[in-house]
């Protein structure tokens, strides 16, 4: 995984959540684009959570990026009857 593909998604207007899928199996959601920071010189990124609580990832252990919209809380509007 190369951080071009992270700045992508970083860069979307407009921005759309996505999951960072790493090597160990485990999943960071990044909820929205100030909540993940790269690191010079580019080798680690930060991702906070809501509640505060931080990961530090190795870019060279995601395995993959998968963009989810409903992760920043919104959903599709139901008709009314």
């Amino acid at each position: 995984m190369t951080t071009e593909r992270i700045k992508e998604l970083y860069d979307a207007q407009p921005f759309k959540p996505f999951i960072i899928h790493r090597a160990d199996g485990r999943d960071v959601p990044v909820h929205h684009r100030e909540f993940i920071m790269t690191v010079p010189p580019g080798r680690t990124i930060v991702v906070a959570e809501p509640d505060g609580s931080l990961h530090i990832l190795d870019v060279f252990m995601i395995t993959d990026l998968e963009v989810r919209p409903e992760l920043n809380g919104s959903r599709a509007k139901r008709k009314r009857r």
